[in-house]
């Protein structure tokens, strides 16, 4: 991508912020990742050159909203402790899996195919400078989705994510695991929305690092296969509508 198409992509008039929406289909995940920090690393770079600039000439930074799948993939976020991977060398072949250590926040976690995984790289001065509402926003975004298929979702008090019956100590399970970075107010990774996601994979692992806590998908949920083309539309309008841009 040419750098003057790039930094095309920033406000509108009315304050609405256009995002560039891109879609990687399934793609393995360390492609994914150098792609990621790619453009993170650019965003990084136009602000820090921003903020030395002395004859304030200011180049905008652009915003970008990925979607993608990954191959069977186990990822060990920066607080995450490797004993919480429960597979070996020849175990993570027999599943034909792979295994990162990465610069994320939060404990170990799976992305597999079924999965909607979401890396916002937003420029945060563009929103709001502050994490944890960003964190909630995303949160929301897959409540808000969920909540037109019918089910009513929410959060669970000190972990980060979306959970069905999260008040309910025996009956709550994850449908969607949060970690991010954030630099300069500039973020990477994300989320990961289990929606016809193969849920033994998660056997495999002690999930963020909760012993004692089940996780679910959409199609466990509603019994039946999901559109998930369908389920990124409705998802990608509640981000819309919570961060007040558009995709483009």
């Amino acid at each position: 991508m040419q750098a003057d198409n790039i930094n095309q992509v920033s406000s509108d008039e009315a304050g609405i912020k256009k995002v560039q929406f891109l879609d990687w289909g399934l793609i393995d995940y360390k492609e994914a990742w150098d792609k990621q920090e790619a453009l993170f690393d650019e965003t990084v770079r136009i602000k820090t050159l921003n903020r030395d600039n002395k004859d304030g000439i200011q180049q905008p930074t652009n915003d970008y909203l990925i979607f993608c799948e990954h191959p069977h993939v186990y990822t060990l976020g920066k607080s995450g402790k490797p004993e919480h991977l429960l597979l070996d060398e020849q175990g993570l072949e027999d599943k034909h899996a792979t295994y990162y250590k990465i610069n994320r926040g939060g404990d170990i976690t799976y992305h597999g195919p079924g999965q909607i995984v979401g890396y916002p790289i937003l420029d945060l001065d563009h929103f709001f400078t502050d994490i944890h509402k960003y964190l909630r926003f995303l949160e929301e975004a897959i409540i808000l989705t969920l909540k037109e298929y019918g089910i009513t979702a929410g959060r669970t008090e000190g972990q980060t994510g979306v959970w069905l019956d999260g008040d309910d100590p025996w009956a709550a399970r994850k449908i969607c695991a949060m970690g991010v970075r954030c630099s300069r107010w500039v973020t990477m990774h994300g989320f990961a929305f289990n929606v016809n996601a193969d849920l033994n994979y998660f056997g495999n692992i002690v999930p963020c690092g909760i012993q004692d806590k089940a996780v679910t998908s959409l199609n466990k949920e509603l019994g039946r296969d999901i559109d998930i083309n369908e389920t990124k539309e409705i998802l990608k309008s509640k981000l819309c509508q919570l961060f007040e841009m558009n995709l483009v």
